[in-house]
């Protein structure tokens, strides 16, 4: 390539390649033409930002990087779209290599790197320069007239993307460039957008580009007359790049209002800016009432993503863990790792640092919400406390932190945490006692209770789903086990449960216990004569590793299969109803009336419907009228 005086028109061409890259970006890279005008935009604010740069060592640039703005103007007459800056602009060397990048890197090399970004593969934004060319998802042709701030002579840069473009001498009475899209016939279809549209553009800008440092115009030629006090289409108010004292709290409420889509202010806020390896600003909100789809595995979750205050992605799941998803906000960084359509955000060092740093501040700001506005992580909890313990499952590394900041009903109090129940223990109790079940109410009830209030032992209620998934995987608090009073083989602290009891002697002799195992089958694993009964008659527990009623119900409800139930019928010794039964079956022999209606007791007792109620009556009355 033989440069000339630059009075003529010259023709250069992309390599071989070149049409199979375009191809490529236009149907596999993109996947919204909406972001052909972030990318220009955003190109047009570095323009301004490399000017403000220069200015500050070169005198000459001051006034010309004074009012600095981006013009869209639509000319539906043309069907074309002008982005304008009145930034740095570009000399022929430099147009060959921004826009000629493709030139320059068009080999098979280059292909085939970008057919590996495009897949989430190594980061090519700022390497190819290639957030230009998706102008060619909607426009057949594009021309760049530029003039470069402190020289006299203006270029043109004009493609259709076909394998050549030219550069040829223009006019432009000021510094800054000019990008023209000559936009493709659009075919009858509903669905698509017509961008020579003021109200289309002003969407997109909205939506993409509304926090862009420099104001953003549009502008309609089809219109004669024009706004004399014209307004800037962006807010250009990134309240996260502004210092807190700057900012009121109707500022955040507003802004949390508008990324949201919420009517009510948000519980609590977090401001953070991340700084070291890893350098962003975040603006985070705890929402005041749950969102509708909190539970949807489909649903959209996840903060926005900026990258230098322009828009990337809407529900950002890479930066903020599963079990925080109740979270809203955004996040701004310099250098996240992209793919080449910055659409998508690649997993890697970086990302996972940002990451965990969220993660630790926001935990960090719930345990403060906790300490000092008790009232309002109260309210916190009852909303988003069932989608905090999932953290417990699946985040090992802030396993104990999310503990702590959990918050249970127990046996003795309506609201207790892990640290208050360890610090309350008795002496020589080592483990943290719990129960599960699906209604609270049941559970305050549950014979399985009765020793452990008659020796003034703290119980943990745990009436939801996932609180029999977490404890078993957490599996202890403190080097304190959880242990479920559940279980058939119970360890109380020593001395505390009184196996040798006079009743129990006289029960065992009987035999009771094997005739209700033989009259039961194989509804029951075991019978067996039980310590932890004080006022009921009988009671259901579990053998081994428990699945319990409710975990059964729920895993039936997903379409699991469930493994067989083993379930403990105890009996109490002590309680009337069973030394009449002992007698009972002593003198005629038959167990099976009375192994069914204990049965049926118990199932009650655990809150649970007897499987055919009207036998059950009648067996009862049975009993009852002898």
């Amino acid at each position: 390539m033989t440069p000339n005086n630059g009075k003529t028109k010259e023709t250069l061409e992309f390599q071989s390649e070149a049409k199979q890259v375009l191809d490529l970006m236009i149907h596999s890279v993109y996947s919204n033409p909406d972001i052909f005008l972030r990318e220009l935009i955003s190109n047009a604010a570095d323009a301004l930002d490399k000017l403000r740069i220069e200015s500050l060592s070169n005198a000459k640039l001051a006034d010309l990087a004074k009012d600095s703005k981006i013009t869209v103007t639509a000319d539906p007459d043309n069907k074309t779209i002008t982005v304008s800056d009145n930034g740095i602009g570009m000399t022929r060397d430099e147009l060959i290599s921004y826009l000629g990048t493709i030139a320059r890197s068009g080999t098979r090399e280059f292909l085939s790197a970008l057919r590996e970004a495009s897949t989430g593969g190594n980061n090519l934004i700022g390497q190819f320069g290639v957030g230009f060319y998706s102008s060619f998802i909607v426009a057949n042709k594009v021309t760049v007239t530029t003039r470069k701030a402190g020289t006299d002579k203006a270029l043109i840069w004009e493609s259709t993307g076909d394998g050549t473009y030219t550069i040829s001498p223009a006019e432009r009475e000021t510094n800054g460039s000019d990008v023209t899209l000559y936009l493709k016939e659009t075919e009858d279809d509903d669905n698509a957008k017509d961008y020579t549209s003021e109200w289309v553009l002003r969407s997109i800008i909205k939506s993409y580009s509304d926090f862009v440092t420099y104001p953003v115009f549009v502008e309609d030629k089809s219109k004669d007359e024009k706004s004399e006090e014209e307004e800037p289409v962006n807010s250009m108010k990134a309240l996260w790049t502004r210092p807190e004292s700057e900012v009121t709290d109707d500022e955040y409420n507003d802004f949390y209002k508008h990324i949201a889509h919420d009517w009510e202010n948000p519980l609590d806020r977090i401001t953070y800016k991340g700084e070291g390896t890893s350098e962003f600003r975040a603006l985070l909100y705890i929402p005041s009432h749950p969102q509708a789809d909190l539970f949807y595995q489909d649903a959209r979750h996840g903060i926005q993503l900026y990258i230098k205050r322009v828009f990337i992605m809407n529900d950002c799941r890479e930066l903020i863990p599963e079990y925080l998803r109740f979270i809203k906000g955004v996040i701004d960084s310099e250098d996240l790792p992209l793919n080449v359509s910055r659409e998508i955000l690649q997993q890697d060092r970086q990302t996972a640092l940002i990451k965990n740093s969220l993660t630790r501040k926001i935990l960090d700001s719930l345990k403060k919400l906790k300490q000092d506005q008790g009232e309002e992580y109260k309210k916190f909890w009852q909303m988003f406390g069932m989608v905090l313990k999932e953290g417990i499952i699946s985040d090992s590394r802030n396993r104990e932190q999310i503990m702590k900041l959990c918050l249970f009903e127990s046996s003795k109090k309506p609201e207790v945490t892990l640290e208050e129940y360890v610090n309350a223990m008795r002496d020589g109790q080592k483990n943290i006692y719990y129960i599960t079940g699906a209604d609270s109410q049941n559970l305050k009830n549950s014979p399985k209770l009765e020793t452990f209030r008659k020796k003034d032992i703290e119980v943990l209620l745990l009436d939801e789903a996932i609180d029999e998934i977490w404890v078993n995987t957490a599996q202890k608090f403190e080097n304190c086990p959880f242990v479920s009073i559940a279980s058939e083989n119970l360890a109380l602290p020593e001395g505390e449960i009184e196996d040798n009891t006079e009743e129990k002697e006289q029960l065992e002799k009987t035999g009771i216990t094997g005739k209700l195992k033989e009259a039961l089958g194989t509804l029951v694993e075991d019978v067996k004569i039980s310590s932890r009964l004080v006022h009921s008659p009988v009671t259901f527990v579990q053998k081994g590793e428990p699945i319990s009623p409710q975990m059964r119900k729920f895993f039936k409800a997903m379409g699991q299969d469930v493994p067989q139930e083993k379930r403990v019928l105890e009996i109490n010794p002590a309680h009337p109803l069973i030394k009449k039964a002992a007698a009972s079956v002593d003198a005629d022999g038959d167990a099976a009336e009375w192994a069914s209606v204990l049965m049926g007791l118990a199932y009650i007792s655990d809150g649970e419907a007897v499987e055919d109620g009207k036998e059950f009556i009648e067996k009862i009355s049975k009993l009852l009228e002898k």
